[in-house]
């Protein structure tokens, strides 16, 4: 599955600008969302191939969007990574209950970040069989 553009969902500027910066110089096309309210209807329109999705924010939380995503027949395949400061065992477990294909401590690390977009890339898209290597 190739992931160009990506959607990152995250109530700090300072956040989304650095997240935007790693992904830019990297060639993807990023666009930004500050608050989760409203975000599934933004996803229908714009139709991202990834979602960097903060935890707490105002209103909504992340994990009601990821677990909306994931429960979604139109969404459920669109890959969402959580980046939270929320630095818990129990919260990256939860997240990942929650539909999350990956789950990242703030401050995010590039060189992480990155590995896990390429993994979701190189991962068959849902329904197809694995690439089995002889």
């Amino acid at each position: 599955m190739a992931i160009n553009k990506i959607l990152i969902v995250d109530d700090s500027p300072t956040e989304r600008l650095y997240l935007t910066d790693i992904l830019v110089k990297n060639g993807y096309t990023v666009s930004t969302a500050d608050s989760a309210d409203g975000v599934i209807e933004r996803i229908r329109a714009e139709r991202p191939e990834l979602v960097l999705m903060d935890v707490v924010m105002p209103g909504t939380n992340g994990f009601q969007v990821t677990r909306a995503i994931a429960k979604d027949p139109e969404l459920a395949g669109m890959p969402v990574i959580i980046c939270s400061s929320k630095n818990q065992e129990t919260d990256r477990i939860w997240g990942m209950r929650q539909g999350a294909k990956d789950y990242l401590v703030k401050p995010v690390d590039p060189s992480q970040l990155l590995a896990s977009i390429a993994a979701l890339a190189s991962a068959p898209a849902a329904g197809q069989p694995a690439r089995v290597s002889a």
